[in-house]
């Protein structure tokens, strides 16, 4: 199994802002006073414009999906929550905490995929779990180490244990569960997506390892990543507030890789961190401000990876 892919979906946004569902379990949202609706709108379409332009420069393959204004979505700038898409043709749907964000999940983007050659096996829907007021949002709450068949998981409102049982038994993989939590008002309260505190590329991981408060669940991580060679490279909480753990790895032209991360995930980062990342891997960096102060995500929240078999 491939860890990482040159072809990314990404979602153009039409009416981005603040979603008011969403802001109460995810602290890094704020309220722009100083921008209109229009004008957070619009630098956010800026900013993932120039996002993508970066990303094609280097030769990633970029599936934009044209967001539509007859459906209220204010985050549907961040497909990766609601699906996903797996080396076997499986496509994966997620139940989704805020009752605004199920509205993102569109049948078309499937067959949009199909008409560009994408072979697309089975369906596994797991949105019926919504009902029982249970989520697993997607590679938000999933980190996948696809090749060793582990799936990284902080527990939240979010991210249901038993949930994330149920599709490390349909899709073969070891589930790994901790806690991680971040301060907000002195109080510690949980992290709402594991990919905002940890980042799993082909030899390395980024992670907080200091938002884990339990030490026996902290230890479990420490473990797996080890016994599967990968390169710790520990950021601060400090750092996750400036989205340091919301990257990506992608493959460029010529298979050449390259970590995702937004200016001020990468402006967070010290000399050593950076070379860290660099032994294996180019950085690339693009400013997402509005999206980040306004969506609580990043760019790695952007990006749907898609490992579908292709038709020949």
């Amino acid at each position: 199994m491939k860890q990482i892919t040159n072809t990314i979906l990404m979602v153009r946004p039409v009416s981005f802002r603040m979603n008011e569902q969403t802001a109460v379990n995810n602290y890094y949202q704020q309220v722009l006073d100083n921008l209109t609706p229009e004008s957070v709108q619009f630098k956010a379409l800026q900013e993932f414009d120039s996002f993508v332009e970066k990303l094609r420069a280097v030769g990633v393959q970029v599936i934009v999906i044209e967001d539509t204004k007859d459906i209220d979505t204010p985050d549907s700038i961040f497909p990766n929550n609601w699906v996903s898409f797996h080396e076997s043709g499986d496509v994966a749907l997620y139940p989704m905490f805020a009752e605004n964000r199920r509205l993102e999940r569109r049948e078309d983007v499937l067959e949009t995929l199909e008409e560009l050659g994408f072979v697309i096996e089975n369906v596994i829907d797991y949105t019926s779990a919504e009902e029982e007021k249970l989520f697993l949002e997607g590679t938000g709450s999933l980190l996948l180490d696809r090749e060793n068949s582990k799936a990284y998981c902080a527990l939240s409102p979010r991210a249901d244990e038993d949930l994330l049982i149920e599709f490390c038994e349909d899709f073969e993989y070891t589930p790994i569960s901790f806690v991680s939590y971040q301060t907000v008002n002195d109080k510690r309260l949980p992290i709402y997506h594991t990919n905002v505190m940890m980042c799993l590329a082909e030899k390395f991981a980024v992670i907080c390892l200091d938002s884990i408060d339990d030490k026996k669940e902290k230890k479990n991580v420490i473990k797996h990543l080890k016994e599967d060679k990968k390169e710790i490279i520990v950021i601060s909480e400090e750092q996750v507030n400036c989205f340091a753990g919301n990257m990506l790895q992608v493959l460029g032209e010529n298979d050449e890789r390259y970590t995702v991360m937004s200016n001020s995930a990468f402006e967070s980062l010290t000399k050593q961190q950076i070379n860290q990342i660099e032994k294996h891997s180019k950085i690339l960096s693009s400013s997402l401000d509005t999206i980040e102060a306004c969506g609580g995500g990043s760019a790695r929240c952007m990006m749907a990876e898609v490992f579908l078999p292709k038709n020949d």
